[in-house]
């Protein structure tokens, strides 16, 4: 192996298991906490952990022995479903994370009606719609035999062995790339400028309110002047600095891949393998992203981890205690004995 393939071998190690812990944290808050599980986007949120969760014991490893040993890891039996697993969980969680960005922009452009709009019963119907979405592209490819190991990306997913079949696979993939990431895109972009217009409303708002009011208080002190004009600052910039964190992390994840596998039906431009292997890298780093971008930096997901620890750690040093006590109490040693 060259330094290259050892570098990437051990970056998608990383990814693996940084996407493992990440999902399993978000899947432990999710059973943990009664209030994380009432609230609608937590289904969305239950699906893209899964969905994340499926791509690191499955794609992730088969990438890594890819890399390790350049041809196709296992037989051509888990080869395709592997690479049909691929194909579902990468569209599911984008449309995953379109759903959420349909949901915000639901809770903050109409709050009033939002429990009426946005009900289970509601996003479960987004969910299966999701799924029989996601699923129908894998099916095709499946069923024209367009599933198998390629060598440029050095995983199982779509790819096309037969030159007579090129037309049909470049409409089948501009069609896919479209129906998924374009359109994911397309809805993030338009719900979150939405939610990021009505959130700048609201600031202009507060602002004008906190600037009388420093009008009137004359005699307050310059220190707590500095520190409201401070945190009106801070308000104007939070709502673009998640906004721009959702949408720039699909786009710096995701557009590489698509972009490299529609140049790739071009004959004219070739491209290294080791590009391909990176911008599957990348790909695959949008399941290690979304448990912090959209659970684990939360304020309510980081209490309920922290509630998980300090019951974890409580009863071990309440376990701790016990022996404690029982190895200085007389009487018990000389039961033990």
């Amino acid at each position: 192996m060259s330094i290259w393939e050892l570098i990437l071998a051990f970056v998608v190690v990383l990814l693996m298991l940084v996407a493992l812990l990440a999902n399993v944290l978000v899947l432990l808050c999710f059973l943990y906490s009664a209030d994380i599980r009432k609230q609608v986007p937590g289904l969305f949120i239950l699906n893209l952990t899964f969905c994340n969760l499926l791509m690191a014991v499955s794609s992730m490893p088969l990438t890594l022995a890819g890399i390790i040993y350049k041809s196709q890891p296992g037989g051509d039996h888990i080869c395709h479903a592997v690479g049909f697993l691929e194909t579902f969980l990468t569209t599911n969680s984008m449309l995953s994370m379109a759903a959420l960005s349909i949901d915000r922009w639901i809770a903050v452009v109409f709050p009033l009606s939002y429990h009426s709009k946005m009900r289970y019963r509601d996003a479960a119907l987004i969910l299966s719609y999701t799924w029989l979405h996601s699923v129908s592209f894998p099916i095709v490819a499946a069923s024209l035999s367009w599933v198998g190991f390629h060598h440029l990306y050095a995983s199982c997913t779509l790819y096309n062995k037969r030159p007579e079949d090129r037309t049909q696979f470049m409409i089948f993939t501009g069609v896919f790339h479209a129906l998924s990431f374009l359109l994911s895109l397309i809805i993030l972009c338009f719900t979150y400028l939405k939610v990021l217009k009505v959130a700048r409303f609201h600031c202009k708002r507060i602002d004008v309110i906190t600037m009388q009011t420093l009008v009137l208080l004359v005699d307050i002190h310059p220190s707590v002047r500095e520190r409201c004009l401070e945190e009106q600052k801070r308000r104007r910039q939070r709502a673009t600095k998640k906004i721009s964190t959702f949408i720039g992390t699909f786009i710096l994840c995701f557009a590489p891949y698509v972009i490299t596998r529609l140049v790739e039906l071009s004959s004219v431009v070739h491209i290294n393998s080791h590009w391909g292997i990176i911008s599957k890298c990348l790909a695959y780093s949008k399941a290690v992203s979304d448990p912090f971008v959209y659970s684990l930096l939360r304020h309510q997901y980081k209490k309920t981890w922290k509630d998980i620890i300090n019951k974890i750690l409580k009863r071990s040093s309440i376990n701790t205690s016990a022996l404690t006590s029982e190895s200085h109490n007389p009487n018990t040693s000389q039961l033990n004995e």
